[in-house]
């Protein structure tokens, strides 16, 4: 009986690293195995992974290198098997790319009794036929203009199965950040900045007087953000004040188009920012994490919670009054959310104004929601955490029973 080779994946490698694996060490490991066979898919994929984990941009080119070489040797992938018997088959559709280019779903599955197939869909070639065993099917690639084109192939998917589809890739192509902004701009107790695709063109024009930002951005004014296309974890965003501080931000950039909206307040009283992030499975609303920091511009890692015991408390208050307070006081404009979006599983990271409306930043169904945070900081997080996936793990069978 040959036994499938197994992946070990975005969750394994990432454990992996938790228990002082590093990159100097796991790398040669991999290298060595590809040296051995060099049709070792697996251990280029999750060489590719490891790599990308580092967020070293020098070494970007070498993880997408290993990536194409796995693919181009295979589409398939299997995760290693539940330490339990499997309940379900689920075969996950994914995309090419970066760690911000899939819902990392090994992390919303830890411990769960599913086996797990990955098929990475690839440009301008078709989806194999038949298709691997499953139960249900998880479309995991997140929007970008790169993925644009896969949602666009999956269009073929209904005639290559029978069974349930979950986050239907035609509603994820719609999560551009323009898009988003127009198909919420009437959620009842909420905000999302009006967002624009402007060419380098106009904003030169603009910086240099010539036209105003609401010829460009109905209602535009400054100070706006500004941020290139695909642009994720803040890379290369920005708030601009004036023309000036426009004119030296295109200066250092060569991109010919940018996203710009404007910026909003969303500082408290005490003059810290709060950014939440909220995951919708089928509507439902979880909490997933309260960053709090003095700097407008948060991401969970640059928010120094490690280092504040009161940021921490005010966290687990977040967690421990989520479904009584702030699921409630926003319900209408989340249940909106959902309704208008149209999917199944959902991140949405917001804030609150200071007149207490919602105030939506993204909407992404490839926000990476996980349970790595160090319990012994974060007591907390893992019951927190488990609720998201056993509901994600709900949603899945109940899908599949039809």
């Amino acid at each position: 009986m040959t036994t499938k080779p197994q992946l070990i994946g975005f969750l394994g490698l990432a454990r992996m690293l938790e228990a002082g694996g590093g990159l100097t060490v796991l790398g040669p490991q991999f290298e060595a195995r590809v040296a051995r066979d060099a049709t070792d898919a697996e251990a280029l994929l999750d060489l590719s992974t490891l790599i990308f984990f580092t967020a070293n941009p020098d070494y970007r080119n070498l993880a997408f290198d290993r990536q194409q070489r796995a693919l181009q040797l295979r589409q398939v992938y299997h995760l290693a098997p539940p330490a339990n018997p499997a309940s379900l088959e689920l075969l996950v559709l994914m995309a090419p790319g970066d760690m911000t280019s899939n819902t990392p779903v090994d992390c919303l599955l830890e411990g769960a009794d599913i086996n797990v197939t990955l098929l990475y869909v690839l440009p301008d070639r078709p989806l194999p036929s038949p298709l691997p065993d499953h139960d249900v099917i998880f479309v995991a690639i997140g929007e970008s203009s790169a993925n644009q084109i896969l949602l666009h192939q999956l269009g073929e998917l209904p005639t290559l199965t029978a069974k349930p589809v979950v986050n239907l890739p035609d509603r994820i192509a719609l999560l551009t950040r323009d898009r988003v902004s127009e198909l919420l701009k009437s959620v009842p107790g909420a905000v999302m900045p009006a967002t624009v695709m402007a060419k380098r063109q106009d904003l030169v024009k603009v910086q240099r007087r010539e036209m105003s930002l609401d010829e460009i951005m109905a209602g535009g004014r400054f100070p706006i953000i500004v941020r290139p296309p695909d642009s994720q974890g803040g890379k290369d965003l920005v708030k601009v004040d004036g023309v000036e501080d426009l004119g030296s931000y295109l200066a250092r950039l060569p991109n010919d188009e940018f996203y710009i909206s404007n910026f909003i307040d969303y500082s408290s009283r005490d003059g810290q920012f709060r950014k939440y992030r909220v995951v919708q499975v089928q509507g439902r609303p979880f909490g997933c994490h309260l960053a709090i920091s003095s700097n407008w511009m948060i991401h969970y890692v640059n928010a120094n919670m490690d280092a504040s015991a009161a940021k921490r408390k005010e966290e687990e208050d977040f967690f421990a009054r989520f479904d009584d307070e702030f699921a409630v006081k926003h319900r209408g404009s989340l249940q909106s959310i959902h309704e208008k979006v149209g999917l199944d599983y959902l991140g949405i990271d917001c804030a609150e104004t200071p007149d207490g409306k919602l105030l939506v930043f993204e909407v992404d169904n490839a926000a990476i929601v996980h349970a790595f945070d160090d319990p012994a900081l974060y007591p907390y997080k893992p019951a927190a955490m488990r609720k998201i996936f056993t509901a994600f793990r709900a949603m899945l069978a109940g899908r599949a029973r039809g």
